[in-house]
């Protein structure tokens, strides 16, 4: 279960990157303002589920006793 975590941690992690990126990309450019409140709302769900990704994989690699 660990292993699998580990993997999804990087793409979690790039998922966020890549809407930040296209709603400032938006936010930029001039395009429409509900767009980029919807891409930033996304980024918001999108970092919540980057944490508990890595957090569930810090609980599961974690130091065993």
């Amino acid at each position: 279960m660990g292993s699998i975590l580990y993997n999804l941690v990087p793409i979690a992690v790039g998922a966020v990157a890549v809407v930040l990126f296209l709603g400032l990309w938006n936010m930029f450019r001039g395009g429409s303002a509900s767009k980029s409140q919807q891409l930033m709302r996304w980024r918001v769900g999108l970092q919540f589920l980057a944490i508990v990704i890595i957090m569930a994989t810090l609980y599961f690699l974690g130091p065993k006793p």
